[in-house]
């Protein structure tokens, strides 16, 4: 897929590519120049390491959305039958 930045920087991240990657309004990205290649990426979420009982575990600094059995479902068929959405 191709896409271009307009004058003030911006660049239109294509439809299918937003959809099968979860990106919406708002989401943090970000972005590297790493080897000729520019990288774009969600920004990891902040956590903070807690120790509860014998285990240290990452907790989110934000609250955050819960992942659902619905999400999983459909992640996992997707992954099963290689379908992404993208074409080239």
């Amino acid at each position: 897929m191709k896409s271009t930045i307009d004058v003030s920087g911006r660049l239109v991240i294509p439809k299918a590519i937003r959809k099968v990657s979860g990106l919406e309004p708002g989401v943090p990205l970000e972005i590297r120049w790493r080897e000729g290649v520019v990288e774009i990426e969600p920004a990891s979420l902040p956590v903070k390491l807690t120790k509860q009982g014998r285990f240290l575990v990452a907790v989110p600094e934000k609250p955050i959305t819960s992942l659902t059995n619905e999400t999983v479902k459909q992640t996992r068929q997707q992954v099963r039958h290689g379908r992404s959405g993208l074409s080239e």
